[in-house]
């Protein structure tokens, strides 16, 4: 850690450098020789890359911790530790946002035939498998004039947030309109995979009719475990976390403007992800994506 310019700062007040030498244990005689030949070659570069640091923290809205700045800086070109960027962070007095856990919100129907689990906690990442395997949820966001549902379609293969909807409700019709969305936008082959909680909406008459006409195949995972769609959850703690729970929302339309900026403008586009090695889905897809009809 750089000491000197807390004996700067205390130089500057009190005028004591004396014991502010013997409180960080430095030698005045060191002191004073710094401060006439000025920083170190490396404090210049400490400056310089705590600069590029809090650049990138501040594009990510401050979300980003050391392992995403640390790989955004590595594709600029600055190879740096992480330990390094880690301390750098944390001088500059910033640090990324974690997720909270995530609470249960499913509401099943007891007497839905529920289909089988098709994905069985295998929630892997892989070129080969987008648009293969999807999973999906739904979750809320509390505004001045209400709830406001999202529910959300994700492509297993590059955790890219492939259809979405919002409305004031938590019919059938919501989950309906995600699906639509996500076929529309990708167009999957015949037997893609849709896998979810046990949630009425779900497993009720009317969605497995818009699968089935949608090519689609449904899976559901078991009862009381939230793991069995945790990629699912992970992302509304994550979106919850870097958007929804930083600020009141006064009105609906404005959650949902916020939501498909963060979504399409962000997450899929930008945002690093470790399951992908700190690539965007967007990337990541553009990358190592190649369509069945273009294998050899």
């Amino acid at each position: 850690m750089n000491v000197y310019p807390f004996i700067e700062a205390e130089n500057a007040g009190s005028g004591n450098v004396k014991r502010a030498c013997e409180l960080l244990k430095v030698s005045r005689a060191a002191y004073y020789t710094r401060r006439a030949n000025g920083p170190s070659a490396r404090d210049r570069v400490d400056a310089a890359l705590t600069e590029k640091i809090i650049a990138v923290h501040d594009e990510s809205n401050g979300t980003y911790g050391t392992p995403r700045i640390h790989a955004e800086l590595a594709d600029q070109g600055h190879r740096h530790s992480r330990k390094r960027v880690a301390r750098l962070l944390r001088e500059a007095g910033r640090a990324g946002r974690a997720p909270k856990r995530w609470r249960t919100t499913t509401i099943p129907d007891p007497a839905a035939t529920t289909p089988a689990d098709l994905i069985k906690r295998d929630f892997s990442c892989s070129a080969r498998e987008i648009n293969s395997r999807w999973c999906g949820d739904i979750t809320y966001i509390n505004t001045w004039e209400g709830w406001l549902y999202l529910a959300t379609v994700i492509d297993l293969g590059s955790r890219r947030v492939v259809g979405w909807a919002t409305a004031d409700h938590l019919r059938t019709d919501l989950v309906e309109q995600a699906l639509h969305n996500a076929v529309t936008q990708r167009r999957p082959e015949p037997g893609v995979i849709f896998h979810s909680d046990r949630g009425c909406q779900y497993t009720s008459s009317q969605y497995a009719r818009a699968a089935t006409d949608a090519g689609v195949r449904l899976s559901v995972g078991r009862k009381g475990q939230c793991w069995d769609n945790a990629v699912a959850e992970s992302f509304f703690a994550t979106i919850k976390t870097e958007l929804l729970d930083r600020q009141p929302w006064p009105t609906k339309a404005k959650a949902h403007k916020a939501i498909f900026e963060y979504i399409e403008g962000w997450y899929n586009t930008r945002r690093r992800h470790s399951s992908l090695g700190y690539l965007s889905p967007a990337t990541y897809e553009a990358t190592r994506y190649q369509p069945a009809d273009q294998v050899a």
